[in-house]
């Protein structure tokens, strides 16, 4: 339906927007919006179901004689626009992104007509002045006696309504700070009987190197007690509290080891075994690996001898990984928190430990990094990135609907529940990213303001290393946009406003870039496009693909699921054409070489017990060389003369350690152990081998020319009242 003049409110959902007043309601109460979001919304539910594009808001809301960054302007508006309706840009119910074209208002609507008085006419203004008759008269008191009994029977209802809605919505939460460190805190787990807290100290939870310490609550001094350098994750207490189990991974795998609360010698506890907890003194719940299945992470339940083992849910997808599962209070269900196909967060799932319901999807349409039960197993809550913002969501269990509770710009992550039920603990705080660029004796920042993204696709180099292209985020809760920086005079721009990048890679020419998209069921489109901008970019007709890369002769190779495997596959420039690149299934695809001779892939080991191997694999049916002991990402050097792999980890202690290996100018791999590089190597067991003290990082010209993502966290620990 259209908007009409007549019409005063329009209402969608649970939400009411007087069009006089530009006051926004939501079951009656009034939700907080400035001027130019509301301007937006109104634009939007001029036309409901119909695009507004870009170019029509800039014209009809910003003034071209005011310098402002619309398209910032315009991302905001429409963030904060659905913050406040409590919508998603993955799982839209209100606001649906056009990519890069504009928004479109999808909720139906329900307009409520306005009174409007008529006109006053000469016959009637001389009625007004005119005795009634007792008739009239009775029949008018009658009429206004029935429409003050309905208002005053309106109002009661209003008011019952108000109050009963008032008194099911959550309250303001509250926080007590619980940590003060300077760095940070994370990953918080609470002993049995709520007297101890044992946690990270550093900025990142998953896979650090960093070290476990424990404090009494409310305000006991914190101790370390782990001296372990290798990559863990989830701290778990024992029954009795004296324990604390974590998972780590080395070269045969994931492992649980055990410490004791005071601190002192880790042991081995369980091979093969990670996200471990205990259903009760005698019975665990973990993850586990199937033999020959390499990374594929799913969970199971056993006695504390291994005994009667019992599959839980491994996800259906080989790459999958469900790192954590929690047990809630009765012991008959588990929310499940996995990594997806593409070693991405998902969303989280809940299972029955008794198998009575196939497992589902639960919580918020995000990124689920933790999760917990209220102590009666009435609540779930989650921790979820949304739309590139990390907060707590609640919902009743098993079928309510996800409800935010935390919002701000601070963000939380981890969450652990008091045994009372009445707060968690989690840790909050705010982390920013930036890019440096290292060029023989000096260092300096390169990336404007925002948040760079790495990990799926990482900042590169231009072939000449005159330049740097990084995704980059700005703002609360948006989207990532291709940029790039010219070293040598900090210029920088992003290359297609508005448009949201999940992955790219530059042309060997440096005239193109290839780079996918992300769509609104979860998949992802694929786009070519060439640097100068001179055309519009190019869609191929391609589905399902991920890390993109530019290959031989003009050719774009990328990772694709077939069934429960990833495969490698190309096409041909204009999308067709579409074949296989190996007739094997990998994990992940991570690089090319700059002559595009050798691509880096993980690939899936023929031994049963062998975790996945990092592998130079030749595209001119070449031997093939494995790269690492364990798992690497390695990183060609611009002009393919050098591999740079990562031996040492970055800490909130370390700045991490790299090698960089020569295998140029024919790209050889005569250096490389046969076995791969060890983690911790030294550069005197590599021939031509030069130790970088930074990690990861991004190679460019030569090993003293580099650049690397510098993320500073600053975290602390919180104790969060729930409403």
């Amino acid at each position: 339906m259209t908007i009409s003049s007549t019409e005063s409110t329009v209402r969608f959902g649970l939400f009411e927007l007087d069009l006089r007043t530009r006051q926004l309601t939501r079951n009656g109460a009034k939700v907080r919006l400035a001027q130019q979001p509301i301007q937006v919304l109104c634009l939007l539910l001029e036309n409901p179901g119909e695009v507004v594009t870009r170019d029509e808001f800039r014209r009809r809301l910003w003034p071209s004689d005011v310098f402002v960054d619309f398209d910032h302007g315009l991302n905001k508006s429409i963030q904060k626009l659905r913050d406040a309706l409590r919508d998603s840009a993955s799982s839209p119910r209100y606001i649906e992104t056009v990519p890069r074209i504009g928004y479109r208002f999808i909720a139906p609507l329900n307009a409520a007509i306005a009174v409007v008085e008529p006109a006053s006419q000469p016959e009637a203004t001389q009625q007004e002045n005119r005795p009634a008759s007792p008739e009239v008269a009775n029949r008018q008191r009658r009429r206004f006696w029935r429409a003050a009994f309905a208002i005053g029977a309106c109002l009661l209802l209003a008011f019952g309504a108000i109050a009963m809605y008032r008194s099911r919505q959550p309250s303001e939460v509250r926080y007590t700070q619980i940590t003060d460190f300077t760095d940070s805190a994370v990953e918080p787990v609470i002993s049995p009987d709520g007297r101890m807290l044992a946690f990270i100290r550093g900025g990142r939870g998953f896979l650090t190197p960093d070290q476990i310490y424990v404090k009494m609550l409310p305000n006991g001094e914190a101790r370390k007690v782990t001296d372990d350098s290798r990559p863990k994750y989830g701290p778990a207490f024992s029954p009795d509290g004296s324990q604390i189990a974590y998972t780590v991974l080395d070269r045969s795998g994931f492992s649980t080891y055990e410490v004791s609360a005071l601190g002192g010698e880790p042991h081995l506890l369980f091979e093969n075994a990670a996200g471990l907890t205990w259903l009760d003194a005698q019975h665990l719940l973990f993850s586990l690996i199937r033999p020959g299945e390499g990374i594929h992470l799913g969970v199971v339940t056993a006695t504390v001898s291994r005994g009667g083992r019992r599959e839980i849910y491994f996800p259906a997808h080989k790459r999958g990984m469900a790192h954590y599962s929690i047990a809630s209070p009765d012991r008959r269900w588990a929310l499940i928190v996995e990594m997806n196909g593409n070693g991405a967060w998902a969303q989280c799932r809940l299972v029955g430990l008794e198998g009575q319901v196939s497992p589902g999807l639960i919580g918020p349409a995000g990124a689920c990094t933790s999760a917990g039960w209220s102590p009666d197993g009435r609540w779930m809550y989650f921790t979820a990135l949304v739309e590139g913002q990390s907060h707590i969501w609640r919902q009743r269990f098993p079928e309510g609907e996800p409800d935010q509770i935390t919002f701000g710009p601070l963000e939380e992550s981890g969450l652990a529940m008091e045994p009372d039920g009445r707060a968690l603990i989690t840790s909050v705080g705010a982390h920013e990213s930036a890019v440096w660029i290292h060029d023989g004796s000096n260092e300096r920042s390169l990336s404007s303001e925002g948040e760079v993204i790495s990990g799926f696709s990482d900042p590169a180099f231009s072939p000449d290393g005159s330049a740097l292209y990084y995704l980059l985020r700005r703002g609360e809760g948006q989207s990532a946009e291709l940029w790039c920086t010219v070293t040598s005079s900090s210029k920088s721009e992003s290359l297609f406003p508005g448009v949201s990048v999940s992955a790219f890679d530059v042309s060997p020419d440096g005239k193109q870039v290839v780079y996918t998209t992300p769509s609104l069921d979860g998949s992802t489109q694929l786009w070519i496009a060439a640097l100068d901008r001179r055309s519009a970019p190019a869609k191929l007709q391609v589905s399902g693909a991920h890390r993109p890369h530019f290959g031989q002769h003009g050719r774009i190779l990328f990772q694709s699921a077939e069934g429960d495997a990833n495969y490698l596959e190309q096409v041909d420039a204009d999308g067709s054409h579409r074949t296989k690149v190996l007739p094997y299934p990998i994990v992940d695809f991570q690089s090319l070489s700059p002559d595009r001779r050798w691509l880096v892939a993980v690939v899936p080991n023929d031994t049963e017990k062998k975790l996945p191997s990092v592998m130079a694999i030749s595209l001119d049916g070449g031997a093939s060389h494995r790269l690492c002991q364990g798992y690497c990402d390695p990183k060609w050097s611009t002009d393919g003369a050098f591999l740079v792999i990562a031996v040492e980890d970055q800490s909130d202690t370390s700045p991490g350690r790299s090698l960089a290996i020569p295998v140029g100018p024919d790209e050889s791999f005569a250096n490389f152990p046969p076995s791969g590089i060890a983690p911790a190597a030294e550069a005197s067991e590599v021939t031509g081998a030069r130790s970088i003290e930074r990690a990861p990082l991004i190679p460019g010209k030569n090993p003293d020319h580099y650049a690397w993502v510098n993320t500073t966290a600053h975290r602390n620990l919180y104790r969060v009242t729930l409403p």
